[in-house]
């Protein structure tokens, strides 16, 4: 059990290091949009434009995986004012509970339309089953 523990830990670790160092290599194509912006707020891009149809992910989780584990609120400002201009699939991206963190008329339906043509599923209470439909980014 505690061998389990210690080996799922360094995964976690191992794929932090890894979404760091991809992030901070440069690309072979540099999307123009992106080429004046920081090197976390590029990271947050590259990691929101892979999240997979389907999947969701928490604005923390992208934060660590951009290299900043305590920066979700940067997270949830780039994909405010950053979703449209850069084509982002910002309604794959909830809150840790599992849950949409829009208000109710003010963009969480079309957020919950757009995640359930995708094929995630709410539970009664509408939570999303983070085991089943979060997204488990693989090393690069």
């Amino acid at each position: 059990m505690v061998i389990n523990k210690v080996i799922a830990k360094l995964i976690s670790f191992l794929i932090l290091v890894a979404n760091i160092i991809a992030c901070a290599m440069p690309k072979r194509t540099q999307n123009p949009d992106t080429s004046k912006l920081s090197p976390f707020h590029q990271c947050v891009v590259d990691v929101i434009r892979r999240i997979p149809r389907g999947k969701v992910t928490s604005y923390g989780q992208i934060a660590a995986l951009a290299g900043e584990p305590r920066a979700a609120r940067q997270v949830v400002r780039i994909l405010h004012t950053q979703s449209e201009k850069h084509g982002l699939p910002w309604y794959r991206v909830i809150n840790k509970q599992g849950r949409i963190s829009l208000p109710h008329h003010g963009g969480y339906e079309l957020q919950k339309s757009l995640l359930k043509k995708e094929g995630v599923r709410f539970n009664r209470d509408d939570v999303i089953d983070l085991a089943r439909f979060g997204w488990k980014p693989r090393l690069r």
